[in-house]
């Protein structure tokens, strides 16, 4: 967690303040002044209240990309209700004597509203902004699931390792920004409700938050660089991530620049197309064939592995190549406590058989989803396993569930350091039902046709991380606390890739 990063998550709070303000306050005064808009008008603020913020960020980024601009327009529809609402009820209850004596002296209905009634309304508007800036604050952590930055990024990784001081550190600077920021907007409010209003003293605060935006706007500038990449939402992303930075920039006279955190799924859908906004990735063949391309095993054809397959596809729709396998196969694993392998003399996901009824198994949801034949009915199906149940958990919590006793058998990734960390034995795939899920650069082909030495260069790490070398390069960013440069720059050196 870094200053940059806080500074990062309040810009995205100011800037969509800032854009709810602009937006919630006309909405407010039209609903007031018009009868037939009101109903509709507040209707609809109400609507977009009751849409999961997460689920709202995800809607916006299939029209836009992802990133910040999304990740600020979500914000900006999720602060309408309080501010609309609050704009529209402070005027409704603003004496009705000084209506009257307003239009008793010929002032035109917009006069009014505006010079009149919306000075002595503002102490309930701010408080309606109040409201929709503080709620802003906890909304945005979700900006890490979009690529849109800020402190939620820091959560979301701490949760995933169990890292309760680096939970309660992120949280507390959380609270610390609400706070501070209510305090002053709370004392500001009580100062305009003792002066009754005031036309000049309601624009203090506004310009307060311009200012403070304006500070800020360094923290929210789209990223420039020959290179464009994403980090990760895991270790192993951004530790391949960063190698390629200081692969690249110590090779050539490129730049390289690592954008906000991504999922693969996102950061996928982001290298596509023509309005791409990144250029290269780390991905897998077995993701690329089940869940960027939405096939499955079976449609890999005849004497192709998977790894020729995706690749052959990845060039003919969508104008990526896949290079040099990088020597590490991240995939599906099922593992279990050592005590309970020793219990039952477990060696191989066979032996789970005959003792499953006893057992509990335990994913994350996506596991037990019916999209491809890589998840928990299948691979049940598959091996003849009937387990005394099942337990979806959030993919964050999974670690702590099981350490905790909340389930038997899991399902893992092979190169997940947090593996050593719990204690997870890891069962055989004596029967091969998990695919390769072999690590690689997928690069955009126009991408290597501008930097044809970008091939070269990259493919020099090529067989050199076997899937033990992975595990240990990321247990030692989850578990012993590394960073992810210190760890990337170490390996590269003992390679002897980079002096």
């Amino acid at each position: 967690m870094t200053w940059s990063l806080i500074c990062e998550h309040l810009f995205i709070v100011l800037a969509a303040s800032i854009l709810s303000i602009a937006i919630g306050l006309p909405l407010g005064i039209w609903a007031y002044v018009s009868k037939t808009a009101r109903p509709v008008i507040l209707r609809a603020v109400d609507l977009l209240q009751t849409i999961p913020s997460l689920a709202l960020l995800g809607i916006i980024m299939v029209v836009l990309d992802p990133g910040k601009l999304t990740v600020i327009i979500g914000i900006t529809l999720y602060s309408l209700l309080p501010i609309v609402r609050n704009t529209c009820l402070g005027l409704q209850e603003v004496d009705p004597g000084v209506k009257e004596a307003a239009r008793g002296m010929g002032m035109s209905k917009p006069y009014r509203v505006l010079m009149v009634e919306f000075p002595l309304a503002f102490p309930t508007v701010f408080t309606g902004i109040r409201i929709a800036v503080v709620n802003a604050i906890g909304t945005a952590v979700f900006a890490a699931f979009v690529g849109g930055g800020g402190l939620g990024g820091v959560i979301t990784q701490a949760i995933r390792i169990s890292d309760m001081k680096l939970i309660l550190a992120a949280t507390a600077v959380l609270m610390a920004i609400a706070v501070v920021l209510d305090l002053l907007m709370g004392w500001f409010e009580s100062q305009m409700r003792k002066a009754r209003g005031g036309s000049r003293k309601m624009w203090v605060p506004v310009a307060v938050i311009l200012l403070a935006f304006c500070l800020l706007l360094p923290y929210g500038r789209g990223s420039s660089g020959d290179l464009m990449l994403y980090d990760g939402d895991y270790s192993e992303t951004q530790l391949m991530h960063h190698m390629v930075k200081m692969l690249v920039e110590d090779q050539t006279d490129l730049t390289v620049t690592i954008q906000d955190q991504m999922s693969q799924v996102n950061n996928f859908n982001s290298l596509k197309g023509g309005s791409h906004t990144c250029d290269l990735m780390i991905s897998y063949d077995g993701t690329l064939l089940t869940t960027f391309f939405h096939q499955d095993v079976t449609d890999v054809p005849e004497g192709m592995s998977i790894y020729e397959y995706v690749n052959r596809v990845a060039q003919e729709e969508y104008g990526m190549r896949l290079l040099e396998k990088l020597g590490f196969d991240n995939t599906y694993a099922v593992a279990v406590p050592m005590a309970v392998a020793e219990k039952y003399g477990l060696e191989t996901i066979s032996d789970l058989i005959p003792v499953a009824g006893e057992l509990t198994f335990g994913a994350e949801q996506g596991f037990f989803t019916l999209e491809g034949s890589m998840k928990y009915g299948p691979f049940t199906e598959f091996y003849g396993l009937s387990f005394r149940d099942y337990v979806p958990v959030d993919l964050g919590l999974k670690y702590s569930a099981i350490e905790n006793g909340s389930f038997n058998v899991t399902v893992v990734y092979a190169t997940d350091g947090l593996n050593r960390k719990v204690g997870l034995k890891v069962l055989e795939d004596d029967r091969g039902f998990f695919p390769d899920y072999n690590g690689a650069f997928l690069v955009r082909e126009d991408v290597l046709e501008r930097y044809p030495e970008l091939e070269d260069i990259l493919n020099r790490l090529a067989g050199c991380i076997p899937t033990e070398q992975m595990a240990e390069l990321t247990y030692q960013v989850d578990v012993v606390g590394r960073t992810v440069e210190e760890v990337a720059l170490e390996f590269l050196k003992e390679q002897g890739l980079i002096g």
